[in-house]
This record gives structure tokens, sequence and C-alpha cells, in this order.
């Protein structure tokens, strides 16, 4: 017995004191999602990427405005928002304790100002990745001169540039079928 007694005692515990004391968890460990909403651009990438649907994007014209919602209680921890974002706005903590008293609490949202269309006024992007994109495109080389001209590009809509880029006969046609 004495010697059972003396193999438990060099053996040490076997167990953690997690509800006292801290989980030490591995490195890379895969816990709940850190969402900064000042990088953000709203590009949506990530709700593309979300197998379990737990990341939402919901686009309101008349207001103007994009709403981006992350649902914590839907969230599998996968990651694969994480490996997406273009601007490192969303990144896996080691926080996995998510117990709350209500759902609401599992909730994160953002809203963003989208950009209207230079030429038919139509909100089409938010504020913030026409931005960026003007941004890339400056750290590419471009000279600062040819940025008021790209600027009227990239705050064009898909449908006006399009247009634009049709001839005056392809154009009047599209309109006419658009139109019925």
């Amino acid at each position: 017995m004495f010697k059972l007694l003396k193999i438990i005692a060099r053996a040490g515990e076997a167990t953690e004191k997690y509800p006292f004391a801290p989980m030490p968890v591995s490195p890379g460990f895969r816990g709940k999602p850190e969402y900064t909403s000042q990088q953000c651009i709203a590009c949506a990438a990530c709700v593309l990427a979300c197998p379990p649907n737990a990341l939402t994007v919901k686009t309101d014209a008349d207001a103007c405005t994009r709403t981006w919602s992350l649902n914590l209680g839907r969230c599998i921890f996968c990651g694969r928002c994480e490996e997406v974002c273009p601007t490192g706005a969303i990144e896996l903590s080691p926080e996995f304790e998510l117990a709350v008293g209500s759902k609401a609490d599992l909730l994160q949202q953002a809203t963003f100002t989208l950009m209207r269309c230079r030429q038919c006024d139509t909100p089409f992007a938010p504020t913030k990745e026409v931005e960026y994109a003007l941004a890339l495109t400056v750290q590419q080389g471009v000279p600062e001169s040819d940025l008021e001209s790209l600027r009227a590009r990239f705050e064009t809509c898909p449908d006006c540039k399009r247009l634009h880029t049709l001839d005056a006969t392809d154009a009047r046609r599209y309109v006419v079928k658009g139109a019925a």
C-alpha cells in the first residue's frame, strides 16, 4: 500500500485545476474570433468563406449602409474568415469560454456607409473598400497625379462602367432592354 502511495506522490497531479485556474492553451489554438471594425473594409470575403454561415452581411440601399454580423453561436472556429480577410480585421484568439446570459450577447455587428455612384447616385460599395483599393494602387507605384482619374473610375458603379464602355448604339439597346 505504501509503495503505491509513493508512486502516486512521485507522479504528481494528472488533472488541471481548470475552473479555479486558467486553462493553458497550445500555440495556434483556434478560439473565439476577435473582430476589429476599424480595420474592416466590409468586402464580405469572410462571409463567402464561412461554412456555417456565422458571418452575414445585409445591405440597406435606402439607408446607404452595409451591416456586418458575426453570430458566435453558429461559429465552428474553423479559421477560414481569418485566412481570407485582406486587412486582418478578424483573428482567432485563444479565448474559448463563451458562456453568456442571453443569445443576443453572442452577436457582434458593425455598420459601414456605402459610396454612391458618381453618375447614377446608386449606393454600390463600402466607402472604406474603395479607399482601400485606391491605397493599394498607390502602393503599387501608380503616380499620385493619376489618382484623381482613377478615383472617378473607382467611384462609379459596375452598371455605369458597363454603359460607359459600350458604344452609343449598344448603350441605347441596353437601356431599352433593361427598361422592359
